[in-house]
């Protein structure tokens, strides 16, 4: 009997070795199934709900990619700009403006710098720009700038206090306790007020300020403050007596403390000096006018 044989056929040892792995597959695909069933039944959810998260998950990345590559194009500008416009037709755009605050600074400065926002629509406007816009005005020490739906603009403002005058060559300028210039002031409203003068007497003010807190009792009394050399201060009175200081902080301090004492027992202010040298800090000068031309006419 003829007996036919297939070529290419696979030998008997590699149909064993193919059959064996074929069987491998398929229990490490039934451990794996058997795993994860198991895994499935400790989790708080089902399958489907686990299917229906990681499409979620899917979808939100999707969505990103797709935010970011319209943000690059230009589409999110352009759809918030439709936003502001259709706000703007619903009523949400800029007509009033609300200045809380101002007591002393021209209130007209304020409106200058947000009336350019009016008809804007009010997710158009920028309130940080707004705000370092109203920090560059010389009296706003500080400000705040909000929305009051559907079309106000409210601005509160807090102003710089007015110190006292600063003496310039050309002019007199009103200046906060920092010494920050606010506006020029005319000689009628500076009168009353502490006059500083000197070069580089802005950059001591607040200086000024502590040495005069060291005599409470004749701040007061101080009308005039001359910052001397750049090193020292003069001081007038109301009396119109001038007291000279010896430099240094605490040198200059101690000495107005002890004139200070002194006026306290002997009435110096008010009185026949017309100035007082503090300088040498073991003795006290005093100068009393036409004293002078008497020991002369004395002498003689």
């Amino acid at each position: 009997m003829a007996q036919t044989i297939r070529r290419n056929a696979k030998p008997v040892r590699r149909q064993a070795r193919a059959q064996a792995s074929k069987t491998k597959v398929r229990k490490a695909k039934a451990k794996t199934n058997s795993l994860i069933d198991a895994l499935m039944r400790f989790l708080p959810f089902t399958e489907d709900q686990l299917h229906k998260t990681f499409l979620v998950l899917i979808l939100g990345a999707t969505a990103a990619l797709a935010c970011t590559v319209a943000s690059l194009a230009g589409l999110t500008t352009l759809a918030g700009q439709q936003f502001a416009f259709a706000a703007a037709d619903a009523g949400y755009e800029v007509s009033r403006v609300e200045v809380r605050g101002v007591e002393r600074m021209n209130e007209l400065k304020v409106y200058e710098r947000i009336l350019g926002e009016r008809d804007r629509a009010m997710p158009l406007v920028d309130l940080h720009v707004l705000r370092g816009s109203l920090m560059e005005l010389p009296w706003v020490e500080d400000a705040r700038v909000s929305r009051q739906l559907p079309d106000t603009i409210v601005v509160d403002i807090v102003e710089r206090e007015p110190h006292a005058v600063l003496r310039k060559p050309d002019r007199l300028m009103l200046i906060d306790p920092a010494g920050k210039e606010l506006e020029p002031i005319s000689p009628a409203d500076a009168r009353g007020m502490l006059q500083i003068s000197g070069l580089g007497a802005q950059g001591q003010v607040e200086a000024l300020a502590a040495l005069l807190d060291a005599a409470p009792a004749l701040r007061p009394q101080v009308t005039e403050a001359e910052w001397v050399g750049n090193r020292r201060w003069n001081l007038t009175f109301k009396t119109g007596q001038v007291l000279a200081l010896p430099q240094g902080d605490e040198n200059s301090k101690g000495a107005l403390m002890n004139f200070a004492r002194l006026d306290g027992v002997n009435r110096l202010l008010g009185g026949k000096v017309a100035a007082f040298d503090m300088r040498n800090p073991d003795r006290i000068y005093m100068r009393v006018p036409g004293r002078a031309q008497q020991a002369i006419e004395s002498g003689s």
